[in-house]
Parts: structure tokens; sequence; C-alpha cells
């Protein structure tokens, strides 16, 4: 199972993926954390393209190991959702502009039929937010 937390940069997408992770005892996949790694800081179209594809080919290992992988990243088009090919998707749009001018130009809101469940306010308690993804999750 492959579940993306995707949304604008300071919208919570890492805050609640990690803490999700560590309740379903999945692995946690941080985009910048694998930027870091790869140390390739390339924003361009294509080096969005190419980190939509890292963070695939990590989450497809992860669940190749019979884990739950859980990344968290931007993917500020459909073409890096697509590439993701995630099983469920958290849209965090809790923000209506990030920190970042050039993410906010080219980032594609989701359609209803790309997510499952979309945190549409910013949270004070994280708990109850990820209470709510841990139930639709699981289905309740």
């Amino acid at each position: 199972m492959k579940i993306l937390f995707c949304g604008l940069p300071g919208s919570g997408k890492s805050t609640i993926a990690e803490i999700v992770a560590w309740n379903l005892k999945a692995i946690w996949i941080n985009a910048d954390k694998v930027r870091e790694h790869y140390n390739d800081w390339d924003f361009t179209h294509e080096g969005r393209i190419r980190q939509s594809q890292r963070m695939k080919y990590l989450a497809d290992g992860v669940v190749m190991a019979g884990k739950i992988a859980i990344a968290d990243f931007v993917a500020p088009t459909v073409q890096a959702r697509e590439n993701f090919s995630a099983d469920k998707v958290v849209w965090m749009d809790t923000i209506k502009e990030g920190r970042f001018e050039d993410t906010n130009k080219i980032f594609e809101p989701l359609d209803e039929s790309e997510y499952g469940l979309r945190i549409d306010s910013w949270f004070n308690d994280k708990d109850e937010v990820v209470k709510k993804v841990i139930n639709w999750y699981n289905g309740n």
C-alpha cells in the first residue's frame, strides 16, 4: 500500500505523515530527506518529475518488502501524482499559497477523483487530524 500526502509547502504534509506512519507501523518517505540524500535540489519541471519517479521507486520498494509506504511530497502537477501512482492520496489543502512562488505558480489543485481524503483547513490539534486520517485509512 502506497499512501501519498501532497500539498503546498507548509501545508502540514510532513507533520501528519510522520505521525500516521508511526501509528500504522509504516515506512515514512519524506521528499526533502530524499532530495538531501541524492543532493538533488533541482526544481525545474524535469527535476520535479525525476523526484516523483524517485519517490515512486522508493515507495514501491517498501511495498515489495511487505510494508506500507507513506510518502509526503508536494507533487505539484497531475503528471507528478500520476508518476507516483499512489493507492491512497491525502490532499493537505490547508493553505492557498506556500512559501515558494515558483511552486505556487505550477501547483495544480487536485480533482476530487485524485484524492481519498482532503484536509481543507489548518489544524490546531495534530492528534485530531491524525485520527481522521487513520479512520479514513481503516474505512471508518
